[in-house]
């Protein structure tokens, strides 16, 4: 085995695990209650649908037919657009002051909504790629959502177990994400030096400034509610984003094009969260639910 095949293994087994043990931590850190009752309003939940699943899609499909991308990178950039409900956002949008309940019960729904959307759609927009959706859903289903499922169970009938097992899920998806950042960076750094030098940048910054401003227009007056859906509507799901593009696009520059999506996302939304927190001084308190 030569050293790149090793690093290779490392960063699919950290990728792997990362994908897991975050959606571990998260079930155990939840209850039913708290992703239900914050998307009891219908409006809202068909808005943040039709932001993240409709409008954030479209944007990614007209930044390709106006931005000349190799093909590599158009792929990343829709599978990008497809996939929502990053685990990050509560902590993100407690940085801005936003409504956390809300945060979290539309993280989960994006969630879910992604492992049988993503699927579905990405075979009709990549069509020239021999992908299988069921395949693609098969692997969402067994590595996000019964981890999910398995940490709300456990959270609902044993909180004592659920309480010591999440922090420790949580180191663990944190230590895994790095090293599969520094390993996958490391194994394609002539590819990213690539796309610093190529439109791949400036189509990365246009999604994310155009997913930032869909995300805050359709989120109406409440600073808590309009901050929130700001911040989730850039934040992808880099879990599926990563799996997809692993199991699906190894070989290309797909998976290099995402893990830059992931730093720059991170780089931008962090401070616009901070900028929103500022500005939300007459918003409810952020825990509660408008």
């Amino acid at each position: 085995m030569t050293a790149a095949e090793l690093f290779g293994a490392i960063a699919g087994i950290s990728g792997l695990l990362f994908i897991v043990t975050s959606m571990l931590a998260m079930g155990m850190s939840l209850t039913m209650g708290q992703i239900i009752e914050p998307l009891k309003n219908g409006r809202l939940v068909a808005l943040a649908l039709l932001a993240n699943f409709v409008l954030v899609p479209l944007v990614a499909y007209v930044i390709i037919l106006v931005i000349p991308l190799e093909q590599s990178l158009q792929t990343g950039l829709i599978v990008l657009s497809l996939s929502a409900g990053a685990p990050f956002l509560p902590k993100l949008v407690q940085g801005a002051k936003g409504s956390i309940a809300f945060g979290v019960g539309l993280m989960v729904l994006l969630m879910v909504v992604t492992i049988f959307y993503l699927p579905i759609v990405l075979p009709l927009l990549v069509p020239d790629a021999s992908i299988r959706g069921w395949d693609i859903a098969k692997s969402l289903i067994v590595l996000m959502l019964i981890p999910l499922a398995i940490g709300l169970l456990l959270r609902s009938h044993s909180t004592d177990v659920a309480a010591h097992w999440g922090p420790l899920m949580n180191k663990v998806s944190s230590i895994s994400v790095l090293i599969l950042l520094v390993v996958a960076l490391g194994l394609n750094v002539s590819n990213i030096l690539n796309l610093i030098g190529s439109n791949g940048l400036l189509a990365l910054l246009l999604f994310i400034a155009a997913s930032l401003a869909i995300g805050l227009l359709l989120g109406g007056r409440d600073p808590a509610i309009r901050g929130t859906m700001g911040l989730a509507t850039p934040l992808r799901n880099l879990s599926a984003a990563i799996l997809v593009s692993v199991q699906n696009f190894s070989g290309s520059d797909t998976l290099s094009f995402v893990l830059v999506a992931a730093i720059l996302m991170l780089l931008i939304l962090l401070p616009t969260a901070k900028l929103l927190s500022r500005r939300s001084g007459s918003a409810q308190p952020a825990g509660k639910p408008a």
